[in-house]
């Protein structure tokens, strides 16, 4: 008997914790995932940033847009755009890139997401999810976040 009692506890723990991951797995799958993936110069010097999209949100999105702020090494920002990321498909992954005319990528220290001014379900509905979901991260020397 005290060895099966022994047992319950961790097999409650255990229980416990794979309840937790798949918690967190869920959560981290409710996501619209920006990737800052690469960032090259282009023969004419300007910098081209490679972004990876990952529509995890469970929306189909017919358009997304983002303006960004590039910041220089002082931290000081240099330029505001938009970026127009096109129609994103729930659950599928998208490679797009973005030629920064007149800026070398040695100019830039760090992206910061300031809004989405375009962010349109598939239904035409204007969606908060853009932003509310947005999770961003970089591969590249330039810092990238919202």
């Amino acid at each position: 008997m005290r060895f099966c009692s022994a047992l319950k506890p961790g097999a409650l723990a255990a229980a416990a914790l794979l309840a937790q991951a798949a918690a967190l797995t869920a959560q981290d799958t409710d996501q619209f995932q920006l990737d800052l993936n690469a960032v090259t110069e282009t023969e004419a010097g300007d910098c081209r940033l490679t972004y990876v999209a990952a529509n995890q949100s469970g929306t189909a999105l017919e358009r997304a847009s983002y303006q960004i702020a590039l910041f220089d090494g002082e931290g000081v920002v240099s330029r505001l755009l938009v970026l127009e990321f096109g129609a994103l498909v729930e659950g599928k992954t998208k490679v797009l890139q973005f030629d920064l005319t007149g800026t070398p990528c040695g100019a830039i220290s760090r992206i910061v997401v300031n809004d989405a001014p375009a962010c349109t379900a598939s239904d035409g509905s204007e969606s908060p999810l853009c932003m509310s979901s947005l999770a961003a991260s970089s591969r590249t020397p330039i810092q990238f976040g919202i």
